[in-house]
């Protein structure tokens, strides 16, 4: 009987009222086909359609308990589905924390390295410093050795330049003695012999000069004698060349050296006056 009931309620799967419904409404289309048909010329009254209320009949039994089933099934696959997002969802903030602590981790070591590596590159540059400030003071210490050496150099050179100047000094003031004296012994040799030699004539006279340039060889040889001054006297000047020829030659020039001799001998002046002989 529940079956029967079930079949009227249901019908191909639509309630009774949808069935109901349908069928009302189609009675009435087919009466106003058919007043149309007849072409009645009498006003139509328009009939107010009976409302029909739907009855809550109860489900089937077998439907409810498969729809439960299904919405349990349902449920289920939801709560799954929950759990399985909500899984992912906890692995997926778990992954992130930990990718956070790695991350942080990464950061940590990072900044430690690089606090690390300030440390190291501050001491090499310390010790850079240090080695600089070192390289520094050896370069200084070292200039100041050498220009300490080379002031000592300078000094030692100095004191040695100053002992050749004084030693030169005395040598050339020892030689120039030397020559002087020489030359003063020479000369004075020469005038000796010359006015041993030498026989005034009657026409001298006071106030007569002549100048004899003559002219020698390192042997104390003649080679001539020239009147470079006359006194106007011819016989005084023959008298002073004569004597010049006979004194000749002058052995003992040819002891000196000769630089001297160049210098002082190879031509000399003489002067002859009545009074006496003069270079």
């Amino acid at each position: 009987m529940n079956n029967s009931f079930h079949n009227l309620v249901i019908y191909n799967g639509y309630p009774l009222s949808v069935v109901v419904a349908v069928i009302f409404h189609s009675l009435i289309l087919a009466l106003l086909l058919y007043l149309q048909s007849n072409r009645s010329t009498e006003a139509l009254e328009l009939i107010q359609p009976t409302v029909v209320k739907a009855l809550i009949v109860q489900e089937n039994p077998q439907v409810a308990n498969e729809r439960k089933r299904l919405e349990r099934q349902q449920q289920r696959v939801r709560q799954q589905e929950e759990a399985r997002v909500a899984e992912a969802e906890r692995q997926r903030q778990e992954k992130a924390r930990a990718e956070k602590q790695r991350q942080e981790r990464e950061r940590a070591a990072l900044r430690e390295r690089q606090k690390q590596e300030r440390l190291n590159a501050e001491q090499l540059r310390k010790e850079k410093e240090q080695r600089e400030r070192r390289e520094k003071e050896r370069e200084r210490e070292e200039r100041e050795r050498k220009e300490q050496e080379r002031r000592q150099r300078e000094l030692a050179e100095a004191q040695r330049q100053q002992e050749i100047r004084d030693r030169e000094q005395r040598e050339a003031a020892e030689l120039a003695t030397s020559e002087f004296e020489m030359v003063q012994s020479g000369t004075a040799l020469i005038q000796q012999l010359v006015q041993e030699r030498w026989s005034r004539p009657p026409s001298a006279r006071n106030g007569m000069r002549a100048v004899l340039q003559i002219r020698m060889l390192p042997t104390g040889e003649l080679v001539d004698a020239v009147i470079t001054q006359s006194s106007g006297d011819p016989a005084f000047d023959r008298s002073a060349e004569n004597a010049v020829y006979r004194a000749a030659p002058f052995r003992e020039l040819q002891n000196l050296p000769i630089n001297v001799f160049n210098a002082n001998f190879r031509s000399l002046s003489l002067i002859f006056e009545p009074e006496d002989l003069l270079n």
